[in-house]
This record gives C-alpha cells, sequence and structure tokens, in this order.
C-alpha cells in the first residue's frame, strides 16, 4: 500500500486520559508532496484509559504503518490522585521515566505520529522521554491528542521545540473523558465514528490518504 504524504487556571484541573468530540487543529506549513510507503510510517503513542490508543488505531486503518505503544520501566500508580502528583514532580524536576519501550529500527521509518492525552496541560513526560532518547531529526512528524476539555496546553509547543530539526504537520485535537470525575473509556458508538470522520478530513487535510 502506498499513500501520497502532504510533508508539513490550572494545574491538572483534569489529568486528561481520553478522546473524543470535537477536533482542534493547529495549522502547520507543508512541504510539497511526496510519495511515501506506509510501511515507513510509525504510530507512537500513550494511553492510559485506552482512548489514545483507539485514535491511534483509527489512523493506523486509514494509512497503515506500524504501531507502537509506550511503556515505563516503573509504570504510573493507578490511583487518579497518585499519578497526579507524580507528574507535577516530574514536571517541575524535568525528570524523564525510562522507558521500557525499545524502537530498534526507528531510523527506518519516514513518519512519526506521535499520539498523547494533555497532562498537567503539558506534553505527557513518558513522550518527553520518547523524544529525547530518540532522534526524529529529518522526519515527518504528526501528533495528535487526546484531552478532558481543556485542551493541548503546552504539548503541541513542546513537540516542536524537542523536534526542531523535523518537518511537524498540524496536529489534531479531541475532547473526551474525564478520569478526574470518573468518565473513562469513550471511543465506543456514535462519539466513536464522529472522531472517525474527524480523522479522515484531517488526514487529507495534511495530505496523507491512501
Amino acid at each position: 500500500m502506498r499513500i501520497k504524504l502532504l510533508s508539513a487556571f490550572v494545574f491538572f484541573m483534569c489529568l486528561n486520559i481520553s478522546c473524543n468530540g470535537k477536533s482542534t487543529a493547529v495549522p502547520q506549513e507543508v512541504a510539497p508532496p511526496i510519495e511515501q510507503d506506509s510501511s515507513k510510517i510509525l504510530i507512537v503513542y500513550l494511553s492510559r484509559a485506552n482512548n489514545t490508543e483507539a485514535v491511534a488505531e483509527m489512523i493506523q486503518d486509514f494509512v497503515g504503518g506500524d504501531m507502537v505503544e509506550l511503556q515505563l520501566e516503573d509504570p504510573y500508580p493507578e490511583n487518579y490522585r497518585e499519578i497526579v502528583d507524580q507528574v507535577d514532580r516530574e514536571n517541575e524536576t524535568g525528570y524523564l521515566p525510562p522507558l521500557k519501550t525499545e524502537i530498534e529500527n526507528i531510523q527506518g521509518y519516514d513518519t512519526v505520529f506521535l499520539g498523547f492525552p494533555t497532562w498537567d496541560m503539558q506534553l505527557p513526560p513518558p513522550m518527553k522521554s520518547f523524544l529525547n532518547k530518540y532522534d526524529l531529526g529529518g522526519k515527518t512528524v504528526i501528533p495528535f491528542n487526546t484531552n478532558g476539555g481543556y485542551g493541548i496546553g503546552s504539548s503541541f509547543n513542546t513537540v516542536e521545540t524537542l523536534c526542531q530539526d523535523c518537518n511537524i504537520l498540524e496536529g489534531y485535537s479531541t475532547k473526551g473523558g474525564v478520569e478526574r470525575d470518573e468518565i473513562y473509556f469513550v471511543m465506543e458508538g456514535e462519539k466513536r465514528r464522529d472522531v472517525q470522520a474527524e480523522i479522515e478530513k484531517w488526514l487529507q487535510r495534511i495530505g496523507v490518504t491512501q
């Protein structure tokens, strides 16, 4: 399969863990189209309540590629308050949690989708760990985000900062569940269909089509 790629109030008011609803796009300049084999596409994601994973799977359905979930050597606690406190400390100190995930052939990919929830209105520490561990220079990077209604925060800007030598295309963001309110997996039924439609339009807009 081949695709045409258009190379492009609060601390933790909610630990934004899921995805669904209306999208928020962050437009970026794009380069002339190039053709690329879908085997050169990597979808890396961080997911706590499986919502970001669901979006990653939808993207894969449209463009193909390989999916890799980020996992930590020492997983975060299950308790919501505990993970809020831990992530707050990590953000304050700049600590990058070690990753259990290993991607030996990262240089074999030309396009990398990065999927993550909004935590503390920032890019989650594990995704920062990934971007510090792996050199994505020269690659096309496409962020996608799930959140509990407070948006992307500074997460997309941080991706740009950590991927200065990359071609960063317009990102996708969608609202969903709120773990603080015990709303977890929401990518079901009509909401799932709505997000699928949004993703298809977004991929067409940035020039990533089958």
